[in-house]
């Protein structure tokens, strides 16, 4: 049984940055110890259903009366070697429970924060050697934010790592600035940003087109000059389903399956936001 709310809230937000409309980057900082955890990783924040909603968030449904904590995962964007808050990059949904009443925290409001970290989508499972094509769109880039800031380029030792992060418009392109000097840094690592609606956003010179469609026609492989096989490569997919499912089944033909606990050969390894 849920504690009452006021007793529950664990945890502070520290920091807040609005990237664009609908778009933000939260700081959490709980009360005791930092929990460990490992890049890729995600955890669970809450607020208590009396908490405040941002105006522009679609009408809650007056019958449906809540009386316990809303909690809902999110995957930690910050470093695994960061011992003083975790990071979370959200989006807003408007019809959502939980990110209408985020989306209204200011820094020093409080939260409710998950007492561990879980989840299998990381590096662990991956050999040294395979070349990584890290593939997400909108926040589930977040996994990936922090496996490039803990260990990952440390670690890379020769292998290449390829980041592609769809998006609607450029300006929904969070953490470009951080990955686009981090690929000037590091000659083993490549910065594949696109859009979906260049119309909208012209000032925009970079790739468009869905991600699924970039993998199908070569495009993810021809930008990154690395080649995709099962033989020298990991795949991680992170955020949309049907980007997922659409570059899974494109994968699966060229050879590829799908990693699982029954299955620790495969090179395909999954994260689905919704």
């Amino acid at each position: 049984m849920d504690a009452p709310a006021a007793e529950s809230l664990n945890a502070a937000v520290t920091k807040r940055v609005d990237l664009a409309p609908g778009l933000l980057i939260l700081r959490v900082v709980p009360d005791g110890p930092l929990f460990p955890f490992e890049a890729g990783q995600f955890c669970v924040l809450g607020l208590p259903p009396e908490a405040p909603r941002v105006t522009e968030a679609a009408v809650e449904d007056a019958e449906k009366k809540r009386t316990r904590m809303i909690r809902r995962s999110y995957s930690i964007a910050s470093s695994s070697r960061e011992r003083e808050y975790l990071e979370f990059y959200v989006s807003l949904v408007h019809s959502g429970e939980l990110t209408p009443r985020l989306f209204a925290l200011r820094e020093g409001d409080r939260l409710w924060l998950g007492p561990k970290a879980t989840g299998l989508f990381t590096m662990k499972q991956v050999p040294g050697e395979a070349d990584l094509f890290l593939l997400s769109t909108g926040t589930g880039l977040a996994p990936y934010v922090s496996m490039i800031r803990s260990d990952l380029l440390d670690r890379a030792r020769g292998r290449r790592i390829v980041v592609a992060h769809g998006a609607r418009h450029s300006f929904d392109l969070g953490y470009r600035g951080e990955f686009e000097d981090l690929a000037k840094r590091f000659g083993n690592l490549r910065y594949l940003p696109s859009i979906t609606r260049p119309a909208e956003d012209p000032s925009f010179c970079g790739e468009t087109g869905y991600l699924q469609d970039q993998l199908a026609d070569g495009r993810i492989e021809a930008r990154a000059e690395v080649a995709l096989s099962p033989a020298t490569s990991h795949v991680f997919l992170c955020g949309n389903p049907a980007m997922i499912e659409a570059c899974l089944a494109i994968l699966h033909a060229r050879g590829f399956r799908e990693w699982s606990k029954k299955d620790p050969g495969g090179q395909v390894h999954l994260e689905k936001y919704w």
